[in-house]
């Protein structure tokens, strides 16, 4: 599958983990930054995974800040991106089970890096449920989003 990942200064060393687990697991990784652990903006990383899932340039992404709401918020104003940010196993299989999510948002600071491989491996092997009340749901947040987004 190809991810395309990015995180700001507090996510780096996991994404930098992550980058090296995904690419084992037989995954072709996008690394669009932060390349190092200095202070950056994670917005600037957010767009740049979101506009790639977004353009279909990739199958999934995964973005990562400390806690992971702040770039769950940038994804998420993407048209066709469904962001979710996820502290468990469990969490991550229902949000590709029930949302259909292509966006996954991680807590670099606030989460053991076992425990996010973990969460990412889950939500990459999950696949959408199809069940008619998920579909019904998800065809309705993209009738909103039209609506919203038509200019």
């Amino acid at each position: 599958m190809k991810i395309t990942i990015g995180s700001d200064h507090a996510g780096f060393e996991l994404k930098e983990a992550l980058v090296q687990h995904l690419k084992e697991e037989g995954h072709t990784v996008e690394d669009v930054g932060a390349f190092n652990a200095e202070s950056s903006d994670y917005p600037v990383f957010g767009e740049k995974v979101a506009k790639a899932v977004a353009d279909h340039q990739t199958e999934r992404g995964i973005v990562i800040c400390g806690n992971g709401i702040g770039m769950s918020m940038v994804a998420n104003k993407f048209p066709g991106v469904r962001a979710a940010l996820a502290f468990t196993e469990k969490m991550a299989q229902a949000t590709r089970e029930h949302h259909d999510s292509n966006v996954l948002s991680l807590a670099g600071r606030d989460l053991p890096l076992e425990t996010n491989l973990k969460i990412a491996d889950v939500w990459l092997k999950t696949p959408f449920s199809h069940v008619d009340r998920h579909e019904r749901r998800m065809a309705e947040i993209a009738q909103l989003e039209k609506d919203v987004f038509k200019h």
